[in-house]
């Protein structure tokens, strides 16, 4: 079923894979937008005949949280856009987006037992991507020439545990899209699949 195939791409994804028990969901529904298809697909075409590799150019999962079904079907909607982000660790909110790699790393602060929201899954081809450091300053990162994400540089395994919100920002992809020069306002390479 649509929940079950949710459930696992959600499990897949998580950091924590103790975290599974933590979670209950009831419902999945699946967005079915064919201008979002379609700009996915050209993305990944226009991608293709400028020589990037099948690796690039692969299909992977990234997820958001809202609190209100409201906001979640707007980005269903009106797809992803800028502006969108109120983190500017790994580049300017103003140029692209942020979405969560694991969809247990959806919130700053940790969930507590009772609380409920809505997780948006999105389709996702990452392009180029620049690992660079964060940067806590309030001199934005601007989206990399020749690249169309950035992610965090890895973590020391030798330091302690992260705070939630620090794996919250390090678990971020940045997005983006440059056309004629300038940020997208909906990058192509992001499509909402299904909300939980």
């Amino acid at each position: 079923s649509l929940l079950a195939r949710a459930v696992s791409l959600l499990h897949g994804s998580f950091l924590d894979p103790t975290a599974r028990e933590g979670f209950h969901y009831s419902q999945a529904v699946l967005v079915e937008s064919h201008v979002f298809l379609r700009e996915l697909q050209a993305f990944a075409r226009a991608k293709k005949a400028a020589g990037y590799s099948r690796e690039e150019l692969e299909e992977t999962f990234a997820f958001l949280l809202f609190d209100k079904e409201e906001e979640a079907r707007r980005v269903c909607q009106t797809g992803l856009r800028v502006n969108s982000s109120s983190i500017s660790t790994l580049g300017d909110p103003a140029k692209g987006v942020y979405i969560s790699k694991h969809a247990d790393c959806l919130h700053p602060r940790p969930w507590h037992h009772g609380k409920s929201g809505y997780i948006v899954i999105c389709k996702l081809i990452k392009g180029k991507v620049r690992v660079i450091p964060e940067d806590y300053t309030t001199t934005y990162t601007c989206p990399s020439p020749g690249y169309d994400c950035h992610v965090a540089e890895s973590r020391d395994p030798g330091l302690p545990k992260p705070s939630p919100c620090q794996a919250f920002e390090q678990s971020q992809y940045y997005v983006y899209e440059v056309l004629g020069g300038s940020p997208a306002e909906r990058p192509r390479q992001v499509c909402p699949y299904i909300v939980l």
